[in-house]
């Protein structure tokens, strides 16, 4: 069976996979409470011949969808959390909740979570039609965004037995990803201190609140004296009451902290901590660190970004009608420039040897279209990108690579009610569909090609340069819904 046979049959599926993707939109669910969404792929699977198991690592959201027996074992990494308080109407194009403060896929992982499927139903045809060894395994992984899901797992050992794992991103271009992403980490410091009469009685008072604004300025001193790829973030989630009039004996901040690698994240950590530590000593009230989740830095790959590229460039784009490219214009018209700047930016930053001048001069032509449907050639980095994805954790494990297609217009940001409002697209869907033939056709090259898995294998040896995967996430901690 060839590759482009594969291809055509996925093409086949595509209502299949189109309804399964809107029916995950229908139902945007948050971090470990999507119920509704892991069942729908769940069933999904099952309809497509994989044997499915629920509940995985303890998590109830978590599922595997597995085919075939032998190596090579190829891991394909599916999310289907959505976004609190993007709830859009699809087809709009002026921002307009479905349901006002309600969740959205403004991520795109309504389509995520489909794609990689249809890439795992690729591979699963190619094993059936040919004959040969190997193993599919569809990871259903909550809680992206905001509850590390992926990183829950792997402490686990969900990915062990893996000889690599593929995944992608909705987006609004064709390319892969290289370079590495920020570690981090996710912690309460919630403060309990005596109320009073803020007026009669303020000197028998231990204000929590003061506690947090004291932690809150030592840590603003602090971003001076971290290394500058770092970030620290901070909400607070409790302010101890709306009563001025007293002193509040409760609050609770929530820090998420970035760092280049887990080493030095660990170190800002422990240095966050201490000036919590201070905060509670200098207001004479206690402090209890409470630790959410992490996720680890990515380990690139370019052996398979270069391999997921090539196959972008193999698989045939869509078409769109008429109707749908004035949609799309019109939602492109709303979108940051700033976003297209940045991909200007990126295209005129290509190396010489990775691009003809030609093509470069095409890529930047192309950037006052509506549709961003070209494909990026792969640029192998050591860059580190400012974002943080629980897929680093399975990178540590495995050989582990994404790519991302246009299912946005273009110059729509991640998070943004513009994501949403496409999501139920003629352009959604075609590009979900594109992604879906990319895995599978990679997952086929590592199976025809098994040099290039070695080398794949041989590369993340060599950038792990004998330090070993250590999950950032403490045994004891569990996952849990991060809301008010």
């Amino acid at each position: 069976m060839k590759k482009k046979e594969v291809f055509e049959f996925l093409s086949g599926q595509a209502d299949f996979l189109s309804a399964a993707s809107d029916a995950v939109w229908d139902n945007p669910e948050t971090c470990f409470q999507e119920a509704k969404s892991s069942e729908i792929l769940c069933r999904a699977l099952e309809e497509a011949g994989f044997a499915v198991e629920r509940d995985v690592a303890g998590i109830k959201t978590a599922f595997t969808g597995t085919f075939g027996h032998g190596h090579p074992v190829i891991g394909f990494l599916g999310e289907f959390d959505a976004l609190s308080g993007l709830s859009q109407e699809s087809g709009c194009a002026e921002k307009s909740p479905l349901v006002p403060g309600g969740n959205g896929h403004g991520c795109g992982h309504n389509l995520l979570g489909v794609g990689a499927l249809a890439g795992a139903m690729g591979m699963k045809k190619y094993l059936e039609e040919t004959g040969k060894e190997g193993t599919v395994i569809y990871f259903g992984t909550p809680a992206e965004e905001g509850g590390s899901g992926k990183t829950f797992m792997a402490r686990e050992g969900c990915f062990d037995g893996l000889d690599c794992a593929l995944s992608w991103h909705p987006g609004n271009f064709n390319g892969a990803s290289s370079g590495s992403t920020l570690a981090n980490c996710q912690v309460y410091y919630r403060y309990k201190g005596v109320s009073s009469h803020a007026a009669l009685t303020p000197h028998l008072g231990r204000s929590a609140l003061d506690a947090v604004e004291l932690l809150n300025v030592g840590v603003q001193f602090l971003r001076e004296h971290i290394v500058p790829e770092a970030r620290i973030h901070y909400a607070i989630t409790d302010t101890g009451g709306f009563a001025p009039n007293v002193v509040q004996p409760k609050a609770e901040v929530l820090y998420l902290m970035r760092a280049p690698t887990n080493v030095v994240l660990d170190d800002i950590y422990q240095r966050v901590t201490r000036i919590a530590q201070g905060a509670a000593m200098m207001t004479d009230t206690e402090v209890e660190v409470d630790f959410v989740k992490a996720c680890s830095n990515t380990v690139p790959n370019d052996v398979l970004g270069q391999l997921l590229t090539d196959n972008l460039m193999e698989a045939e784009k869509p078409t769109y009608s008429d109707s749908e490219v004035e949609f799309i214009r019109k939602i492109a018209a709303t979108t940051p420039d700033g976003e297209k700047a940045g991909l200007r930016r990126r295209i005129t930053e290509i190396p010489d040897h990775r691009i003809t001048p030609e093509e470069r001069a095409r890529l930047l032509a192309r950037l006052d279209e509506p549709i961003h449907d070209f494909v990026m050639p792969f640029v192998p980095s050591n860059a580190v990108s400012p974002v943080s994805v629980d897929a680093g954790d399975v990178s540590w494990i495995t050989p582990t690579a994404m790519c991302g297609t246009a299912t946005w217009a273009a110059g729509t940001p991640a998070h943004s009610w513009q994501a949403v409002a496409v999501g139920k697209s003629e352009l959604a869907h075609k590009n979900m569909l594109l992604a879906g033939q990319v895995l599978a056709g990679a997952a086929i090259d590592l199976i025809e090609k098994p040099e290039l898995l070695a080398e794949a294998k041989a590369e993340l040896e060599r950038r792990l340069n004998g330090v070993t995967y250590q999950c950032p996430i403490p045994k004891g901690v569990q996952p849990r819904v991060i809301s008010k």
